[in-house]
């Protein structure tokens, strides 16, 4: 049995989760509203303030969908009642970064600036202080969006290993290399 699926969860005060009969799951609560596409065979219950998720045999198939829903089920209601951060680093000379409404304006080192449209689900602030270096707060309820949209940012220069200049998580650590040894 899925040690993952058998947890149950908790619904906070404020959340409400519906199951609807074209098996779309829905979740709703403070920060927002989210729904997911569930399979068919992948059952979702709720007694009062727990949501349970079962499946019907121990096929691989069942045991690995049983332990992913839970998951998602559970991301959801985190979501939210609390929502998701991500914080991202720009390390290199003249790494810029801007926000105006929904779009964000990243200056990285190339001949031009790259302009990306914020999703409406994703809130960002980028914050630059003296002495530290510029960084992108993005905030959301959806954990999958936020991630995706994260790493989308991270691959537009992602960090190299010999400065560490580039766009990096905050809390990801960037293993150096040594550069050339000197001539004997």
């Amino acid at each position: 049995m899925s040690r993952i699926g058998k947890k149950p969860i908790e619904l906070p005060k404020g959340v409400t989760l519906t199951v609807s009969s074209a098996n779309e799951l829905s979740v709703k609560g403070p920060k927002g509203e989210l729904k997911q596409a569930i399979d068919r065979d992948i059952k979702v219950e709720v007694n009062g303030n727990e949501v349970n998720v079962t499946r019907p045999t121990d096929q691989i198939r069942h045991r690995a969908l049983h332990g992913l829903y839970r998951s998602l089920v559970a991301n959801m209601v985190k979501g939210v009642t609390d929502g998701f951060k991500r914080e991202l680093e720009l390390v290199g000379v003249g790494y810029r970064a801007a926000v105006n409404g929904d779009l964000i304006d990243l200056a990285l080192g190339y001949s031009h600036n790259i302009i990306m449209e914020l999703p409406k689900e994703i809130k960002a602030t980028a914050i630059a202080e003296k002495g530290q270096n510029p960084r992108i707060i993005l905030e959301s309820n959806d954990k999958q969006l936020l991630g995706a949209f994260a790493a989308k940012l991270r691959s537009l220069r992602k960090p190299e290993p010999y400065k560490g200049k580039g766009v990096r998580y905050s809390d990801e650590i960037v293993r150096r290399k040594a550069g050339k040894s000197a001539g004997k």
